[in-house]
């Protein structure tokens, strides 16, 4: 069923003045409220398309420009279909685990642009979907976009996977060891069908990786803090540190105290070219919250001995 063009920021029941991040907010609830996998009630599906071909033009600023200034009845009787595929799910074999894709665009992207000529001499090749075409031309299907959420451990090894789309389809995906967040993977042709012979278009795959309950991102290097008691610290000590791969033992040094940082070579994110980023281990000292008669009884006679004053000098 095709959709007429409508106000855009009344399908997504935000203002005009709404930010980037309000109108992603908005297309979230709204598409989960209304996506027909969910909701099975009558004109779901044709709201649940509503509110994706809103989202395609508003969450690109050079496009939401464009309707801002032709406004929401810019061309009566001219109907587009909605954008599809939001909520895909791919479910990957070989030990991958189940991973999320969110579908952010569909096939009224490339239609919006090409009728507005928003990428000029391109026009003729991506001018409009599968979907909606011109009498006598051929044209390229859209591109697709979707999130592919890889936990960091996952995004670490890489390989090849093979996954399934909720339709139906299934794929071979290549995931580059040492994948960064933010990059995006193309399956070229896996995008929407072209209109009158035209060529598919692609499907981009964007990285997105999950927070890591330990470890923390920083480039290819990776960050961990590590407790140690007063006494590791004081005299030294061999302390296990979780890595991607598992855990290896770190010797701390003698006299170490919190903020130290310790790095251990070659265990953060691998690159292109073979080579790896560095682990490093930010060192904590942490206290006993209780302590037991004898435990006391020894830090009073340390207090007593020891010439050590941390705040000499300051």
């Amino acid at each position: 069923m095709a959709v007429g063009f409508q106000d855009y920021y009344e399908a997504l029941e935000i203002p005009r003045t709404a930010s980037p991040d309000d109108i992603r907010r908005a297309y979230r609830k709204l598409a989960r409220k209304y996506h027909p996998d969910v909701n099975k009630e009558p004109g779901a599906e044709d709201r649940f398309k509503q509110i994706s071909e809103a989202y395609e033009v508003l969450r690109d600023e050079e496009k939401r420009a464009r309707y801002d200034q032709l406004g929401a009845n810019w061309k009566a009787g001219q109907d587009v279909s909605g954008a599809s595929g939001f909520g895909e799910e791919f479910r990957t074999g070989d030990g991958f685990g189940d991973v999320r894709v969110d579908f952010g665009s569909g096939d009224f992207s490339d239609f919006f642009e090409g009728f507005f000529g928003s990428r000029g001499a391109r026009r003729g090749a991506r001018g409009a979907t599968g979907r909606t075409g011109f009498d006598g031309f051929s044209m390229r299907g859209g591109d697709q976009e979707a999130v592919l959420e890889l936990t960091l451990e996952e995004a670490a090894t890489g390989g090849k996977r093979r996954i399934s789309l909720g339709d139906g389809r299934d794929f071979e995906v290549e995931i580059p060891r040492g994948v960064r967040d933010g990059q995006r993977i193309r399956l070229a042709g896996q995008g929407t069908a072209g209109a009158g012979g035209g060529p598919s278009g692609d499907l981009y795959l964007r990285v997105q990786i999950k927070p890591h309950p330990r470890l923390r991102v920083e480039g290819r290097d990776l960050y961990v803090d590590l407790p140690i008691a007063p006494w590791e610290a004081a005299l030294g000590a061999e302390v296990p540190v979780p890595t991607l791969s598992g855990s290896v033992t770190l010797k701390v040094p003698a006299g170490s105290s919190t903020g130290r940082r310790l790095r251990l070579r070659g265990q953060g994110l691998p690159s292109p070219d073979g080579s790896a980023g560095d682990l490093y281990a930010v060192l904590a000292v942490h206290v006993p919250k209780r302590l037991t008669k004898k435990e006391r009884e020894l830090f009073e006679q340390l207090a007593e001995v020891s010439k050590f004053d941390p705040r000499k000098g300051r």
